[in-house]
């Protein structure tokens, strides 16, 4: 695997790749890696010739009150998995590479930017599109691989891809979740113990829905009351939003009927976490 720190010498690399014809795979991290990762890069090792990897802690997408100067930083451990997974390249530039002094230029998808995590996090999208069309362009990977667990992320990115005709593929990637259903995130390392188990609410609640739907409840309103129920019997948790919407437009849906994207945020201790699932009424 070679590392690369300079977008000048990840330019040249991919665009080797792009001349020898060969199918180039590219999965955008913010590191402390874990199994979700990993199976992106799988993902992309099963579809392309050649993986890339980038490693870059974003500071555009952090509001200044969020985590940015404790969000985990793992480089050493995360370069040895990418390594024992056979990713063959790991982009890895500095903030003043990415953001040369002077830098002006932002990304913004309109409107979507302000749904879901967009609305608790103003500005955060922008960040996320800003980043990821300077990854593109520097990488221009045939696909790029994200996970549903970000499903407003990828709602944005898709939106972002279609509208500026990149010629790139998003693909996206299962949830990857803890045997007891929490989902995989670099901020479950934030969590003690007690918290660990308090998180696992945010899945339960997201279950109780699907169980409803099952049953052949479609109301959304309803749903939402369920899932928000759920929480609420975790004193510990406090809900950041409960949603039901299109999974490609975020529009809140009133009936899961054609299929509907069942989203959660809530905070445990001051952490934030986020979950969720796709949900498909069985035809009555």
């Amino acid at each position: 695997m070679k590392r690369i720190a300079t977008i000048a010498e990840m330019k040249a690399a991919c665009r080797q790749v792009a001349r020898t014809g060969k199918t180039l795979g590219f999965v955008a991290t913010m590191g402390a890696l874990h199994e979700g990762h990993l199976s992106l890069v799988r993902a992309s090792e099963s579809r392309c010739d050649v993986t890339a990897v980038s490693i870059f802690v974003n500071p555009l997408q952090f509001g200044p009150a969020e985590d940015l100067d404790k969000y985990p930083r793992t480089l050493e451990r995360d370069a040895a998995l990418l390594e024992q997974l056979g990713a063959d390249f790991l982009f890895m530039p500095g903030v003043e590479e990415m953001y040369p002094q002077g830098a002006q230029t932002y990304v913004l998808v309109e409107d979507l930017s302000n749904r879901l995590d967009g609305a608790s996090r103003p500005g955060h999208f922008r960040g996320v599109a800003t980043v990821v069309t300077k990854l593109f362009e520097i990488v221009r990977p045939n696909f790029a691989f994200f996970g549903q667990k970000d499903a407003a992320q990828v709602a944005v990115l898709r939106k972002l891809v279609n509208d500026l005709d990149m010629d790139v593929e998003i693909v996206v990637c299962p949830i990857v979740r803890e045997k007891d259903g929490l989902a995989m995130s670099s901020r479950n390392a934030y969590l003690t113990s007690e918290q660990r188990q308090q998180a696992l609410v945010l899945h339960r609640s997201l279950l109780r829905v699907q169980t409803a739907v099952e049953q052949g409840e479609h109301d959304s309103a309803k749903l939402i009351e369920i899932g928000k129920q759920a929480i609420t019997e975790e004193a510990r948790a406090r809900l950041d939003y409960f949603a039901i919407v299109d999974p490609d437009t975020l529009d809140s849906v009133a009936d899961v009927s054609r299929g509907a994207l069942v989203a959660v945020a809530a905070y445990v201790g001051a952490t934030r976490l986020i979950d969720n699932i796709l949900v498909t009424a069985s035809p009555q």
